[in-house]
This record gives structure tokens, C-alpha cells and sequence, in this order.
């Protein structure tokens, strides 16, 4: 298969994204764009947090050095605030 990463996004049994979910300006909306996504699925098999944050943390590996830092600094403070929105915060 030749793009491996977009099937495992497309059919995974993680949970369905908004479109364009990691290209928004705040890691906040990012974070509460995943958190909704996650809540509401049906197709993910862990809980939610942890489907959320697999998905971002994906995208974020998936990218790599195709990434630019700022782009890559938005989507680490998303993890952030994932975990603040799931009161998981340290």
C-alpha cells in the first residue's frame, strides 16, 4: 500500500475527524475539535482520551520533518490542552 498512513486514518477503528482538524490556528480548538470527535464515535476502542490523543499524536509523527515548527508547536500545545479538557492536566 502505498500511502499506509492515510488508510490507517481513514479506516482505523479510532474515531472520525473533522476535516482539516489539525490545520486550525488554537491548540485549544484542536483540542476540543478531538475531544468531541472522540466522545461521539462509536468506531474507537479505547476510551476517549486515549483515542484522541493516539490521533494527534499520530499526526504529529505521521508529518515529521515535513512539519513546520510552528505548525509543530500549535499541535504540542494541543496535547496540552487535550489533556486540561479530559481534567487531566498535572
Amino acid at each position: 500500500m502505498k500511502k499506509w498512513s492515510k488508510h490507517v486514518t481513514e479506516k482505523s477503528d479510532a474515531f472520525d475527524l473533522k476535516k482539516n482538524v489539525f490545520k486550525l490556528d488554537s491548540p485549544k480548538a484542536i483540542a476540543r475539535s478531538l475531544k468531541r470527535s472522540a466522545e461521539e464515535s462509536h468506531r474507537r476502542k479505547s476510551d476517549p482520551y486515549r483515542s484522541a490523543m493516539s490521533m494527534l499524536v499520530f499526526y504529529i509523527n505521521r508529518a515529521g520533518k515535513n512539519l513546520p515548527a510552528t505548525r509543530r508547536k500549535k499541535l504540542e500545545a494541543a496535547k496540552g490542552e487535550l489533556r486540561k479538557a479530559f481534567g487531566r492536566a498535572a
